[in-house]
Order: C-alpha cells, then structure tokens, then sequence
C-alpha cells in the first residue's frame, strides 16, 4: 500500500531552483531514507509535503489524499519532526503528550501509555523536559508524532547532536515502528552510515534532483564482491588471474591484488594461485558500501 505519492515536485525560489521535478513513493511499514549532502533539497522536500513551504508545481498525495485539494485531511495522517522537536521544557514528558494529545481527535489515556511504553520513557515521564537528555528529548518528540497512529511519518535529520548510543536507541524504534506498526517513515540525512543500517531503500539527491534510487536489501544480497588477495609473487598472480578472469579490471597495491568477482569464484582462482605456485596469505572480501554505490551515482552525475 503506498502511503506517500511525490509526482514532479519543483520549488523555485527566483531564477534557483532548490527541488527540480522530484517523483518517489513510500509504502506502508516501508523505511525510505532521502540522502544527499546540505543544500540538496531534503529538508525543503519535507517542508513541502507538510505544508509548511509551498510548492512551484507537483503534485503529493498521502493516503490517496491529494494535500492541495483536501490539506487538512491529509495531514491528518501524518506525524513529523523538521529539526528538533518543539517541547515544553517547563513541563513534564507526560504533560506535553496529553498538551499534544488534546489536538487530535479521539487520542484515549491508553494511547499515550502506549506511546510511553512505545518510546521508552516509562522512568522519566513525569520529571520535566527540561531535565532530559538530548536524546530522551528526541524520543518524547518521536512519540509526539505518533500519539495521533499516523501512517507517515517525516523526519528531517532526526540524528543530529544525538551520541552514538542515542542514534541506536532512536535506530531501535523506527525500525520498530515501520515492522511492528507498519507505518511509513520518510528520513532525510546525511550520514551514509545510518541510513545503510535503517532504511530500506535510499533515494539519493544532488541539487536538488533525484539521481537514482538504491534497494539496500538487493545490494546486501548482491553475489558480487570486490576480493583482495594477499601474494607473494603479485606481479605473476596479475598476470594469471588475468588470464583466468578474462579481462576483469584488476588492480594491484603492494603485494595486494583487488578484483570484483562472484563469490562462488574465489575457491576456483585461490585453488589454481596455490597451484601455479604462488603462496596466498590472506584473502579479504568486501561488499559494495552505501558510500561506494552514493559516491558512484553523484561522481557520474558530476560528470554529465
């Protein structure tokens, strides 16, 4: 089920054009990261689709909710965090659900239990916000979001200023979220690291236009892989596996020789290494990367 339709969205703010004809969908219980560096279009794709930035031309559609012809009802189906979250510091965590609760329709006392037990904060519900470390804050914003069960959900560099043990925790429960609830997350950032570890597919963006769209689930199970083994002849190892590999780029660093191969091949070239003589110390194996695939799509499209 797509919760999310971006069809030619554009914004232009002068003769600059900061989102040039985006198209993309996002699925129910699907996470889909948007990656790019600053000045991309991320956080402006996100304000879009809210309404808080308007629009040049496109169209979104949420819910099968077209957000020009019926706003009110497409938001209502969304929940979103754009930078850090706004909270009452004054106030205690569970006081700034019920303050939130109160502004949608039909939230119950057992929803914001859910929503306590949901995020983690059982212990610290009822200290004030302005106690809460940056991360505790993060989680309260995260289950202020979600008091209203949206299907969507937008984040815009959730990450930001969180130590690496609060980016597991926050990891953690949007992974929760998209498998357990089956809600759609939208996560835009820049760190290639965690969106390998979170998303599902990543949507890569470079001024302002979308260069390509990766499946991180197909590249994990990808049956090739750069090899690289350590010899102690390189130079008449680079010359058999030449001949073995039929022209395969081969790259030689010291007494380290580097191939992309399928992975059933690796017992068939060490085997006949040994046995023209040269002496294998170690064979090393390497999937391609996020970083290798986004750094491929943005030097390409540099190149053009």
């Amino acid at each position: 089920m797509t919760v999310l339709q971006i069809d030619q969205l554009s914004k232009k703010i002068g003769r600059k054009t900061i989102v040039d004809g985006l198209t993309l969908t996002l699925n129910k219980g699907e996470i889909l990261g948007l990656l790019g560096p600053n000045g991309a279009g991320k956080t402006t794709t996100i304000r879009m689709i809210v309404g808080l930035m308007s629009r040049t031309a496109g169209r979104i559609i949420i819910n099968g909710v077209d957000t020009k012809t019926d706003h009110a009802k497409a938001m209502n189906s969304i929940g979103v965090i754009v930078e850090n979250p706004d909270l009452y510091k004054y106030l205690s965590g569970y006081d700034n659900l019920v303050h939130f609760a109160r502004m949608s329709q039909g939230v119950t006392k057992q929803r914001i239990k859910e929503i306590i037990a949901l995020v983690g904060l059982e212990h610290s519900i009822h200290d004030k916000v302005g106690t809460y470390s940056l991360g505790m804050r993060q989680r309260l914003g995260l289950g202020i979001a979600l008091i209203h069960k949206p299907s969507l959900l937008l984040l815009d560099e959730p990450t930001n200023g969180l130590d690496p043990a609060g980016i597991r925790e926050l990891r953690a429960h949007l992974i929760h979220l998209a498998r357990q609830e089956e809600v759609g997350i939208m996560i835009s950032s820049h760190l290639m690291s965690e969106m390998e570890m979170m998303c599902d597919r990543v949507a890569v963006l470079q001024q302002g236009k979308l260069i390509g769209i990766r499946d991180l689930s197909a590249m994990a199970q990808t049956d090739e892989l750069q090899v690289r083994f350590e010899v102690d002849r390189p130079e008449a190892a680079v010359q058999l596996l030449q001949t073995l590999t039929a022209g395969l780029e081969i790259l030689r660093d010291n007494d380290h020789i580097v191939l992309r191969i399928a992975k059933t091949k690796i017992p068939e070239l060490t085997q006949k290494l040994m046995a023209a003589g040269i002496q294998i110390y170690g064979v090393h194996t390497l999937k391609p990367s996020l970083e290798d695939t986004f750094l491929e799509m943005t030097e390409g499209d540099k190149a053009r």
